[in-house]
């Protein structure tokens, strides 16, 4: 039931910021791109749209089962999925040029996050990109905020304590601070409640 919820319901609220992603990262046709927690994959499905080879992993066999069926009935031969943990990804080191994670890292503790970034580096090349999408901190005080915390506590005690611990460590900025990415440009989608930055691989 969640899964086909996500398909339904999330997907559409979020086609905006999918469709914008690979623009504002400056992705082209021909890159290798790898999108972490994929859910059912619409991210890679626009990658693959502009001709970029992309991979999603997800930990959810379930989600994967629908990205698998969504690309075999649309017939794309440059986006492909697989069953895997964000924290221990299954590819050698600079596989790819660009790897982005969009509305995941708050729904993770604190050591996972910092795992999940560590992998992220480690299977980008160096002077890749890495693309994040998750809630702005601080936290903006308006509706689109409010209906966005109700659902975070919806789905769970668990899952509301790690979004909360996500805004009281900073967010983004703390993260990218503490892995020593270099932010190259950013911005603010859905009425300033969730960030997009962009950032360089140096090391």
């Amino acid at each position: 039931m969640f899964v086909l919820t996500y398909a339904r319901v999330i997907d559409p609220i979020l086609r905006d910021i999918r469709v914008y992603t690979s623009e504002f990262a400056g992705m082209n046709a021909g890159g290798r791109v790898l999108d972490v927690c994929c859910a059912t994959g619409d991210q890679a499905f626009h990658y693959a749209g502009r001709g970029i080879s992309a991979v999603g992993i997800d930990l959810d066999p379930r989600m994967i089962e629908v990205a698998e069926r969504s690309r075999r009935k649309r017939g794309l031969t440059n986006v492909s999925f697989q069953v895997a943990d964000a924290e221990r990804l299954p590819f050698q080191d600079n596989s790819f040029d660009c790897a982005s994670v969009s509305l995941a890292l708050h729904e993770k503790e604190r050591p996972a996050r910092d795992r999940v970034l560590s992998e992220m580096k480690r299977v980008v090349r160096k002077e890749g990109t890495l693309v994040f999408i998750d809630f702005a901190v601080p936290f903006p005080r308006n509706t689109y905020a409010v209906l966005i915390r109700v659902v975070e506590f919806i789905a769970g005690w668990s899952n509301f304590r790690c979004f909360r611990d996500y805004i009281e460590q900073g967010g983004l900025d703390e993260l990218l601070n503490k892995h020593q990415l270099h932010e190259e440009k950013r911005d603010y989608l859905k009425y300033g409640s969730i960030a997009i930055i962009k950032a360089r691989n140096t090391q």
